[in-house]
C-alpha cells in the first residue's frame, strides 16, 4: 500500500517495544506509522531499554514514553487503565518470546502484559527472536494460543541473525508492518463505508487524465491534464462506499487502492470503456480532458522533416459524456468545465447542452490551481429538477475538494 494511501481517519496505536536487537527497527517503525497518520503512544519493557532509549521514541512519537507499571506520576496523567482505553490497536513489535509467554498465559507482571489484558483493542504481535527459540515447541504453543485468542501474528523473516545463527525469527521489516496496519483499519473503514458511506452500494465510473491522439508512431496530441483531481475523486469516492471504475488516460499516477483501473490512450479508446461499463453504472463522472480532436490518419512510419511547414487534417473526436448521457440507461451524470473565461456561462450551457446532473467548474487560468498543481477550487451547478443552488468549493487540496464533490453527488442523488 502507498503512503499516500492513509487511514481515513486518525487512528490510535501503542506501539509495545519489548528485549531485543531488533527494538531498533522499532524507531523506524513509529516513524513508519506516523506517516500513515496514526497516533503513536509507546510502552517499553526494561528489556527493551538495554537497546534503544525511551527518550529516542519519545522524539519520534511526541509524546512521552511509558515504562513503569506503578509510576505515580504516570497514572496522574495517562495510566496504564486509561493507555489501555484509549488504543485501537496494540501492536507489540519486536515481541520477545517472553512478552509472547505473558501474554499467553495471561502474566501481568509488567506495564506491557497488564495493557494486553485491559485492553479490548485487536491485538497484533511482531515475533522477534533466536530461531532456534522460535522453533522450540513451548513457543509455538504460545503463538497457537495467542492465534485462538484472536491475536494477529505478523511472522517472522528468515536470513541472518544478530547471534550469527540463520533461520527464521527476524523481525518483519517496518515498513511491511505498518503496511499491514494500515491495510486492516483501511478494510475496517471500508466495511463500514459500504453499508453506511454516502455512496453505499453505487457503482460509480470515472474518467480522468489526458487523451493522446497519435500522429505517428513517435508524435501525438495531448494536453497539460495531470489526472490528479479524477484520481482523487476515485479515491473519494471508494472511501465513501462505492464500487469504483477509474478509466484513465497516460498518467504517472498510482491507482487508488480498492479501484478497479483501465488503462486506454485514446479519446475513442477511453468511450468504447465507458460504453462496456454504462449498463451497470448509478454515477458516470467525466473528469478526463479528452483532445477535442484526433489526426485523421495517422502515419504508418515516423514523419520525416521535409519544408517548413506540415500540414495535419484533424477530425472531430466523440464526445464521451454526452454520448454516455443519452443513453437508455442513464447514470447520473457529473461533467467537468476548465475555462479560461466567463466560468460560470460557460459552465451552464455545457450542464444545459450535453444533459448533465451536476457539473463542476473551474478556471484554469488561475496560476495557484488547476492542471498540475494539488489544489484546486470549484463553483458546482446542479440541473434545475433537482433545486439544488450552486455550491461554490473554496481553494483546498484536491483531495478535499474530491469529499466536497461527493458529498455534492450525494445530495443530489437523496433528492432525486
Amino acid at each position: 500500500m502507498k503512503l499516500e494511501a492513509k487511514a481515513l481517519q486518525t487512528r490510535r496505536i501503542v506501539l509495545g517495544v519489548t528485549g531485543g536487537i531488533a527494538a531498533y527497527k522499532s524507531a523506524i517503525l513509529v516513524r513508519r506509522l506516523k506517516d500513515y497518520g496514526f497516533d503513536v503512544r509507546v510502552v517499553m519493557s526494561h528489556g527493551a531499554q538495554a537497546f534503544i532509549t525511551p527518550l529516542t521514541f519519545q522524539a519520534l512519537s511526541g509524546y512521552p514514553v511509558h515504562t513503569e507499571l506503578l509510576d505515580a506520576e504516570a497514572e496522574s496523567g495517562m495510566g496504564h487503565i486509561e493507555l489501555a482505553r484509549w488504543a485501537d490497536l496494540l501492536l507489540i513489535a519486536p515481541a520477545s518470546c517472553d512478552s509472547i509467554a505473558k501474554c499467553a498465559n495471561g502474566l501481568a507482571d509488567d506495564l506491557l502484559s497488564t495493557i494486553y489484558l485491559a485492553s479490548k483493542a485487536p491485538v497484533w504481535v511482531a515475533p522477534a527472536m533466536n530461531q532456534q527459540m522460535w522453533a522450540a515447541k513451548s513457543t509455538q504453543r504460545n503463538l497457537t494460543t495467542l492465534v485462538e485468542d484472536g491475536v494477529h501474528i505478523v511472522m517472522p523473516e528468515a536470513g541472518e541473525q544478530a547471534c550469527g545463527d540463520v533461520g527464521l525469527g527476524r523481525l518483519a521489516e517496518p515498513e511491511q508492518i505498518a503496511a499491514a496496519v494500515n491495510d486492516f483499519f483501511a478494510q475496517a473503514e471500508r466495511d463500514i463505508s459500504e453499508k453506511f458511506g454516502l455512496l453505499a452500494g453505487k457503482n460509480v465510473v470515472i474518467t480522468a487524465g489526458p487523451t493522446r491522439e497519435l500522429i505517428d508512431p513517435v508524435r501525438y496530441i495531448s494536453n497539460h491534464s495531470t489526472g490528479k483531481m479524477g484520481f482523487a475523486i476515485a479515491e473519494a469516492c471508494y472511501a465513501a462506499g462505492a464500487k469504483v471504475t477509474l478509466i484513465s488516460g497516460p498518467v504517472s499516477l498510482n491507482t487508488p487502492n480498492g479501484v478497479q483501473r483501465i488503462q486506454i490512450q485514446t479519446a475513442q479508446e477511453m468511450l468504447e470503456a465507458s460504453l462496456q461499463l454504462v449498463e451497470a453504472c448509478d454515477v458516470f463522472i467525466a473528469t478526463a480532458a479528452v483532445a477535442d480532436y484526433r489526426v485523421a490518419h495517422v502515419a504508418e512510419h515516423k514523419i520525416k522533416k521535409a519544408g517548413d511547414e506540415l500540414t495535419v487534417s484533424l477530425i472531430k473526436n466523440p464526445d464521451i459524456v454526452a454520448t454516455i448521457a443519452q443513453q437508455q440507461q442513464r447514470p447520473f451524470m457529473v461533467g467537468f468545465a476548465a475555462e479560461t473565461q466567463n466560468i460560470e456561462e460557460y459552465a451552464k450551457a455545457k450542464l444545459k447542452a450535453k444533459k448533465l446532473d451536476m457539473i463542476a467548474c473551474n478556471d484554469v487560468s488561475r496560476s495557484d490551481i488547476g492542471f498540475a498543481s494539488d489544489e484546486n477550487a470549484m463553483t458546482v451547478f446542479f440541473a434545475e429538477q433537482y433545486h439544488l443552488p450552486q455550491r461554490i468549493l473554496e481553494k483546498a487540496a484536491k483531495k478535499d475538494i474530491a469529499m466536497q464533490l461527493v458529498d455534492s453527488i450525494a445530495k443530489a442523488l437523496a433528492g432525486s
